[in-house]
């Protein structure tokens, strides 16, 4: 059995961080490295101490809202911005490192990440959001699309 890349351990451990999402619509994980060393998983879902959409249902299945539209109207956090806030809550500096995740980055989520410091991101499957590429292009942030060996 062949040894895995960098890339593709750190992105094999992000799908598996992505299947504790609570997301009726889609699982996203994320993961934060830097040095070889992940500081910070992240999974999109309710906030701590919150009913999950599982439970619950999803509002913006129940109001139609399509892909893309509307983030606010969800009661679920996207893993980016849980990462962000996971390695916060721990005191875990994330200036410098390298997001992995599932899902290319939201226009609210790309903000955050370019304020939070992370150089580069490597993600899975592309996602529709015309503001997030502009915004990524005016960053230094470098982008990559993940390509297993």
């Amino acid at each position: 059995m062949p040894r895995p890349t960098w890339d593709e351990y750190f992105m094999e451990i992000t799908k598996l961080v992505a299947r504790r999402s609570t997301c009726k619509r889609r699982q996203v994980g994320a993961l934060l490295v830097k040095n070889k060393r992940i500081l910070a998983t992240g999974y999109n879902g309710a906030p701590s101490g919150l009913s999950h959409c599982l439970d619950t249902g999803c509002l913006r299945e129940q109001e139609q809202i399509p892909s893309g539209e509307r983030h606010e109207l969800c009661r679920g956090l996207h893993a980016e911005q849980n990462i962000i806030i996971q390695a916060a809550y721990h005191g875990v500096s994330i200036n410098g490192s390298v997001l992995y995740c599932t899902n290319m980055p939201c226009s609210i989520c790309m903000k955050m990440i370019i304020s939070a410091g992370i150089t580069k991101i490597i993600y899975e499957d592309g996602y529709s959001d015309y503001l997030a590429e502009r915004i990524l292009n005016e960053s230094s942030i470098k982008i990559q699309k993940y390509q297993p060996s």
